[in-house]
């Protein structure tokens, strides 16, 4: 959970910024001077769009750094790091991709992989889960998180939140010029009724592009859990690691935010990973 809501956080703050960009250096103005252009906006929105997903991808691994405080570790640390790191190379050697950095970090019950690229990776596990866990099912959790890498699964998040943030940007300035010349009747330009609208639509279709990430988060869940069965020549270590972590409060979102939380139907569209009843049955039901 802890990978995607890092990108997502950050994705949406670099969005911001360069959304305060656009303003300040006057390129909304420029575009809508006499009218929408909508190719140049088009391709302007495809540029921060793409862009600003880049970049949060570039920052991925330094971010979950900062944020979690993991603390990168080789193995000389002792006994469980040296296994953590030996595990970690012998799932990265069987699934074709270079050693990603290991790290452990203060914490419930949780782990996740960030990076650029597949062989420029970090994994990264909480206290919580080696005391809650023995050492197949954190052996298990590992090698969900290098099939993420190795599915490419960072990639692929950029590229789709790359498009979504295209429409986004687009979308929320037709809007917005909407609204400026039918509502606030700004004859010529754009006022600041246009500058209002587009934050309000930036973040609402935002929050709608964050269903459709959400979404495709949960179908790489069960890929990477079928991942860590291949990996393990078993999917019974898996199970057994959804399983104790259903009985565990898991780490995701820091207390003061969940507060905020959305519960029921609509706040499963938000969901970054499926229910674990569904995880363990794919698992299980997966051909042997």
């Amino acid at each position: 959970m802890k990978r995607v809501l890092l990108f997502l956080a950050t994705n949406v703050a670099v969005m911001l910024v360069l959304s305060v960009v656009v303003s300040v250096l006057g390129l909304d103005r420029w575009m809508m001077a006499e009218g929408i252009d909508y190719t140049s906006l088009l391709f302007m929105s495809a540029i921060f769009g793409f862009g600003g997903s880049i970049i949060s991808l570039l920052m991925s691994k330094s971010i979950a750094k900062w944020s979690t405080g993991a603390r990168v570790i080789d193995g000389s640390e002792g006994s469980t790091e040296y296994w953590l790191v030996q595990t970690v190379k012998k799932f990265a050697d069987g699934a074709g991709i270079g050693m990603p950095e290991v790290a452990v970090y203060e914490g419930p019950a949780n782990a996740f992989a960030t990076g650029a690229n597949r062989n420029s990776s970090l994994v990264a596990v909480s206290t919580g889960l080696m005391q809650a866990m023995d050492r197949q099912e954190v052996e298990a959790v590992l090698g969900h998180e290098v099939a993420h890498i190795a599915n490419g699964d960072m990639v692929t998040l950029t590229l789709i939140q790359g498009v979504l943030n295209t429409f986004v940007f687009f979308l929320s300035r037709v809007v917005g010029m909407i609204v400026d010349k039918m509502v606030f009747r700004t004859e010529r330009g754009i006022g600041p009724g246009f500058y209002i609208t587009v934050i309000v639509a930036q973040i609402l279709f935002g929050v709608l592009a964050s269903i459709i990430v959400a979404w495709f988060s949960r179908q790489r869940e069960f890929r990477a859990d079928s991942g860590s069965a291949r990996l393990m020549g078993s999917p019974q270590p898996m199970v057994a690691a959804l399983a104790r972590l259903g009985s565990l409060q898991t780490g995701g979102l820091p207390d003061s935010v969940k507060a905020f939380g959305i519960g029921g139907k609509i706040g499963s569209l938000f969901a970054t990973h499926p229910p674990i009843e569904e995880r363990i049955a794919a698992l299980q039901a997966r051909p042997a």
